[in-house]
């Protein structure tokens, strides 16, 4: 809003002329609202204002809603103001609402309706658009060719029958006008029945006003009905819209989940089949471990004897270990007690220089309290002098009033007394001027050793007040200083205290980490080594129970060996009996080869089922794929039927509209048109 108030202001500027003062208000004041729309309604626009308002709306304003609505405008001001908005692309709502535009603002609407892109809604009532009807066929014309328009208000217009079938031309060729305004115009019957035919064709309108046009009754509910058809089939589009994306996105799912079921059959059948190979596999691993066990029997004697050296040494070891461990738990608890003896005597000593500290603070904070005492206790001393000297000024003061209000009483009471003695005779004060002048000068000399004498004295005085004011002000500039140089060293002492203490805990508290820490090492120390000490007593005992077990295998193998030794007369028997024996335990192994291989048949015969199985179950879900294609046909097909079935409709609605108007009797007055 501001930048358009600017450009306003600055092309006013530029074209020379003066901004409109109510126009910049109402510019300001929807800047202040931070609204999107323009509202100069009821403001008188010149047509220098509307040149530059013109020139403004060409530059792309914010502004989506301009109301002009009562601006009086000219015909030479409407023109430049509309040619301005018909290249704009940001106003959607244009009010020109009690402007009695005329034909020059027809054309130019026309031409705004044929250029502009973006504007929804158009407001014209209360104009006179309609008288002429060249000018309103021009604005009909590009009505017809706007494809963005959705509102046209066109009340009180003066529209006649003329305007009415150049209105209906316009509306059979355009597509997106949705409610249409003709309220208190002159249509009358020949511009009903036209617009009738035009909305039979038009299948956009929705909404149609056209009350107070000397229509009949039965014209208005055919166009009612109309009207009222094209938003029934509107919201059945919507509907149908809104079902053909459901069963898009049903079928997409359906899709998908076929494509699921797919891939997790071949996901089943390589199972199956990596199953069946494991199988084979394994009955040759068998095999394979069966020879195995042969010679690993074999090789069992041989490292039992290999197993007993090493036990005995691994007892060796173990003794050793016990040993050593022993000895350092012994030395862990010696580190530990000796840690805690170190740590008691540390917090001791910690504590008595703490408590030396804290008196030492504790004297000097006294001993500067009572410095500060004193002091205090001198400046009330030197206040109090000061308080009496300017008592004795005082003092001094008023005896030098009054000796002088005495003197100048004598002075008055003699003055008297010579005047007397002048009344009196002449001769007398000839003889007394002599003896009066005598006293007046004696007078006078007293008078100023009198002065003198007091001056002298005020000025010594006032020395003393000055000298004893100078050492106040020394004693409390001392105070001060003494003040602030024992505050600072209270503060400083504060600090380094709390340094000390900050340190002091922190070192503590450092050795106290440190001491946990070698605590909980020693203690995960001690832990790990009785785990160990565990661990190797049962591994001890575990060994002791393997010796006593070997020891007698030992035995027994050494009482095998003294009867063997006895025996090997028998054995030659014995090994022709075994020989024999293991003739008959390998053909027992052919058997059961045999039957292995019975086995690996029977698993191959099931391989061949499941495999027939699974191609049986693809047939299945083929099968299924294909019933569901078929439903989607049906579907379809129900679909194209629901839309066939809509066109007949509205063919037979138009059909009986048609044969209705045929039947009235007005209908020849339509009839020769068609």
């Amino acid at each position: 809003m501001e930048d358009f108030r600017r450009t306003y202001i600055r092309l006013c500027k530029d074209s020379g002329m003066e901004p409109q003062e109510s126009v910049v208000a109402r510019l300001q004041e929807s800047r202040g609202a931070q609204s999107s729309s323009l509202d100069l309604s009821g403001q008188s626009l010149s047509v220098e204002t509307c040149s530059v308002l013109a020139r403004a709306f060409q530059k792309d304003t914010v502004f989506t809603e301009v109301l002009l609505s009562d601006c009086m405008l000219s015909e030479e001001g409407a023109k430049v103001l509309l040619s301005g908005l018909s290249g704009n692309t940001s106003v959607k709502v244009l009010d020109l609402k009690g402007n009695n535009l005329r034909s020059t603002g027809a054309e130019v609407l026309g031409k705004l309706l044929a250029l502009n892109k973006t504007l929804r809604r158009l407001v014209l009532e209360w104009n006179a658009l309609g008288v002429w009807d060249e000018a309103f066929s021009l604005l009909c014309d590009g009505l017809a060719s706007n494809s963005v328009l959705t509102q046209l208000d066109l009340r009180n217009n003066q529209i006649n029958h003329h305007g009415a079938s150049e209105l209906a031309l316009a509306l059979k060729r355009n597509t997106t006008l949705q409610v249409l305004d003709l309220r208190w115009n002159n249509i009358g019957l020949l511009g009903g029945r036209t617009l009738l035919e035009a909305l039979q064709q038009n299948k956009s309108i929705t909404q149609l006003e056209m009350a107070g046009n000397n229509i009949p009754s039965d014209t208005l509910k055919a166009l009612e009905q109309t009207t009222g058809h094209n938003s029934d089939r509107q919201s059945s589009l919507r509907e149908s819209r809104s079902r053909t994306q459901v069963l898009g996105k049903e079928i997409q799912i359906l899709k998908e989940e076929k494509g699921r079921q797919f891939l997790s059959l071949m996901e089943t059948i390589d199972r199956q089949r990596e199953e069946m190979g494991r199988s084979s596999g394994s009955a040759s691993i068998q095999i394979g471990q069966l020879q195995e066990a042969l010679n690993e029997r074999k090789s069992a004697v041989n490292s039992l004897t290999a197993k007993l050296q090493m036990t005995e040494a691994a007892l060796a070891l173990s003794e050793q270990k016990n040993h050593n461990l022993g000895e350092l738990l012994t030395r862990v608890k010696s580190e530990k007690e000796e840690q805690r003896d170190r740590q008691s005597r540390e917090r001791k000593k910690d504590q008595e220089d703490n408590a030396l500290r804290e008196g030492k603070l504790l004297r000097e904070t006294q001993n500067l309290s009572d410095t500060k005492a004193q002091l205090m206790n001198k400046v009330e001393d030197l206040e109090r002098r000061c308080k009496s000297q300017q008592q004795q000024i005082f003092e001094l003061k008023q005896e030098l009033t009054n000796s002088t209000a005495e003197l100048k009483l004598q002075l008055a009471q003699a003055e008297d007394r010579l005047e007397i003695e002048k009344r009196r005779s002449k001769q007398a004060l000839q003889d007394s001027d002599s003896l009066r002048q005598k006293e007046v000068e004696q007078l006078n000399r007293h008078l100023e050793e009198c002065e003198r004498t007091l001056q002298e004295r005020i000025f010594k005085l006032e020395g003393q007040r000055i000298q004893l004011e100078e050492e106040l002000s020394k004693a409390r500039a001392l105070c001060v200083t003494e003040r602030a140089q024992a505050e600072e060293e209270l503060g400083r002492m504060r600090a380094q205290v709390r340094l000390e203490e900050q340190e002091h805990v922190s070192c503590v508290e450092e050795k106290l980490r440190s001491v946990r820490c070698g605590l909980q090492e020693v203690q995960l120390h001690s832990s790990q080594q009785k785990q160990t000490i565990s661990e190797l007593q049962a591994k001890n005992s575990q060994l002791s129970i393997g010796m006593d077990g070997l020891r007698r295998r030992t035995e027994e193998l050494q009482q095998d060996l003294s009867g063997k030794e006895q025996e090997k007369v028998a054995e030659v028997s014995r090994v022709k009996v075994e020989l024999q024996e293991q003739i008959g335990h390998l053909q027992a192994e052919r058997t059961a080869q045999g039957g292995l291989r019975e086995k690996i048949s029977a698993l191959e015969r099931e391989i061949k089922v499941l495999s027939s199985n699974h191609r049986e179950v693809l047939l299945d879900k083929e099968s299924e794929m294909s019933s569901m294609l078929e439903k989607l046909r049906l579907k379809e097909a129900e679909i194209q039927r629901m839309r066939e079935d809509e066109a007949n409709r509205a063919s037979y609605l138009q059909s009986a509209i048609l044969t209705y108007v045929q039947g009235s009797p007005l209908g020849h007055y339509s009839s020769p048109k068609k």
